[in-house]
Parts: C-alpha cells; structure tokens; sequence
C-alpha cells in the first residue's frame, strides 16, 4: 500500500496541477486566517501562504524547479496583474496630477535610497559582487526587478526572493511607522507601501481604500521605472557594472 502511494504521489509532484492547486490553496486558507485575524499584520496571506508551500516542499522533497514548473501559469498573470492596477490608477488621476512635485521629489528619494542602502549594507557585509548586483533593484515589482538584474548581471532567482522580503517586511512594518508619526493621510500611506513594498505593499494599501489603493500602485510603477534607469546608473557610477 504505502509503495503505491509513494509511487503516486512521485506522479503527481511532477504534474503542473498539483502545486499549482496546492499554492492556490493554500493562499485561500491565509487569507481567510488573515480576514478572521482583523488584517493582522503579521498574517499577511503572501507570508503564511509561503511559509506552507515551503513547508511542504520541504517535507516532500519536492526540488524548486520542479515547483517552479508546476506553477508558471501563476508566474505568467503576474504581469497582468500588475497592469491591471492601472484600473483604480486612472479613477484617481485628476487628484494624483495635483501632487505631481510632491510625488516626484518622494520618488526619487525613495528609489534612491532604497538602491544605494541595499547595495551598500551589503558591502559592508562583506558580499559577493552577484549578491550587491541582485540586491539593487529589489525595490521594485518582481517582473521588473529580474530583468534588470539579468541585465546588469545578477541573479533573477536571488532578486525574486530580495523582492518577496522586501514587499512582506514592508507591508508589516510601514504601517507601524507610518501610526508612529502621525501620518494618516490615506494618499501617502498608499504611496509609501507602493514605494517600499511594491505589489504587497498595493494589496495592503487597498485595505485603507481606493484612494490609498491608486497612490499604491502609482508609486509601484514609476518606482519600477526609475528602479530600472537608476540601477545601472548607480551601479556604474559604483564601478560594479560597466555599460555594453
């Protein structure tokens, strides 16, 4: 009996539908704790959703690439997904438009210092070339963040992971800070998630409304675009990445 069973499952593991279902799954059981939770924080679905899927495939033995493969439909709506946000964008553009010296100034600072502190602390720490190259651009949304790392020669796998830390610990903690000092404008709690914690930080920011939802995801794309001018500026600048 169990032979069969370790047979079968063999089979499955290596079946798109498997960990595809199984992820789905497991995002629905999050987010139905993280609803019963009151929106708790540190239950955020994408964190308790991940640390089940690692957990299984941990248990199983099930290799990365193989759950990599298994989910690629995931991966490809990515994308769409993203654009998508343009929807709430677009309901808000007239107001978005009054803020535009504002919004600039914020942006620049954030995609700046986002860059340069994690490059920087990771050279304090004594990491490799690969690791700085792939760490740059992890402020930015995980399609944009891996190809500027193939470009400027780093790992997209290490950057994807950079980028899911990143958008987790920011969507817990700057609602913290932003409470610690008073902020509650839902427009620039929107626009700081969107800034430092991307795709999370969005999903979060909608909680707090439409408002704070579109300034999320506006912050989030022109992030993701001045992260990809910016990172092989500053990198070369840095002298560890040369141009052609």
């Amino acid at each position: 009996m169990i032979p069969r069973l370790l047979a079968t499952w063999d089979a499955l593991s290596v079946t798109p539908v498997l960990w595809l279902t199984f992820t789905l799954m497991a995002y629905i059981a999050a987010l139905w704790l993280y609803r019963r939770c009151d929106s708790n924080p540190l239950l955020l679905p994408v964190l308790t959703a991940v640390i089940v899927v690692v957990g299984a495939l941990l248990l199983t033995g099930t290799p990365y690439p193989v759950y990599e493969q298994g989910t690629e439909l995931l991966i490809f709506f990515i994308g769409p997904a993203t654009v998508a946000l343009a929807v709430p964008l677009y309901g808000q553009l007239p107001q978005l438009k009054r803020m535009w010296k504002p919004v600039c100034v914020a942006l620049l600072a954030g995609s700046v210092t986002a860059i340069v502190s994690s490059v920087g602390i990771a050279w304090v720490l004594g990491a490799s070339l690969e690791t700085m190259l792939s760490l740059a651009p992890k402020s930015a949304t995980t399609p944009i963040a891996m190809e500027v790392t193939r470009v400027v020669g780093g790992l997209p796998s290490f950057a994807t992971v950079a980028v899911a830390i990143t958008g987790i610990s920011g969507a817990i903690m700057t609602s913290w800070l932003l409470a610690l000092v008073g902020i509650k404008d839902p427009v620039v709690k929107g626009f700081t998630l969107g800034l430092t914690a991307h795709a999370i930080g969005t999903a979060r920011a909608f909680q707090f409304g439409e408002r704070a939802g579109a300034s999320s995801a506006l912050a989030m794309s022109l992030n993701g675009i001045l992260t990809a001018i910016l990172v092989p500026i500053l990198l070369a600048l840095a002298g560890l990445f040369h141009f052609g």
